[in-house]
Parts: C-alpha cells; sequence; structure tokens
C-alpha cells in the first residue's frame, strides 16, 4: 500500500493511493504514525484522493489516527476522499468527529 509522507514544521501529510483492507491497513498506520511520532505535529492531513477501494480497516485507520492525534493535543484533517470513499466515512460518522474539531473539515465529508 504506497502512501507518501510530507512532513513540514505543523503538519504531516499522508497521500494515500490504492486500496486500504485488512492486509495493507497496518503497514499504513505504522508508517503515519511514525511520521507524527517523530514529528509531533499540530495537524495530521489524510489525502485519500489516490484510494480506489476501502473497507472497514479504511474507518479503524482515520479512527486511530484521530485518536492518536487527540492525544498529542492535534487534529486531523480528511482532503480530496473520492465520493465513494466520502459515502463509507459518512456511513461511519467519521464527519461527527471531524465536526466537533472544525466545522470546515466536516464539510469536506
Amino acid at each position: 500500500m504506497p502512501v507518501e509522507i510530507d512532513i513540514d514544521e505543523k503538519s504531516v501529510t499522508a497521500y494515500i493511493s490504492g486500496e486500504i483492507d485488512h492486509h495493507n491497513a497496518v503497514n499504513l498506520r505504522n508508517e503515519i504514525d511514525e511520521a507524527v511520532e517523530n514529528s509531533y505535529p499540530e495537524l495530521l492531513i489524510l489525502d485519500f484522493g489516490g484510494v480506489t477501494f476501502m473497507d472497514s480497516s479504511g474507518i479503524g485507520l482515520v479512527m486511530g489516527r484521530f485518536k492518536l492525534m487527540k492525544n498529542l493535543s492535534g487534529r486531523v484533517m480528511i482532503e480530496n476522499a473520492p465520493a465513494m470513499i466520502k459515502k463509507v466515512m459518512r456511513m461511519a460518522g467519521i464527519e461527527k468527529l471531524l465536526s466537533a474539531e472544525n466545522k470546515r473539515e466536516a464539510s469536506l465529508l
């Protein structure tokens, strides 16, 4: 599962591509967590622009990163989610978590 990670002064951006399922979610999680734990950003951006499929493992990925960032007093933003991914996230209630943080971020879903 390819993920490209960009780190700047206040944020980590993970550009995720391909499929997110139980086979590759662990590797994704490990790579993103390592970047976050090494840089302690204020914001974690999960860019789903290249994601072609996502099952419940993707929801777990988002929820876990949300918890990680909350423990670091940071926040999560989801960007560029394709329509089918947005639908899965809405059904799982992800926008409710984001709306507690920032209305703009919730509106992206």
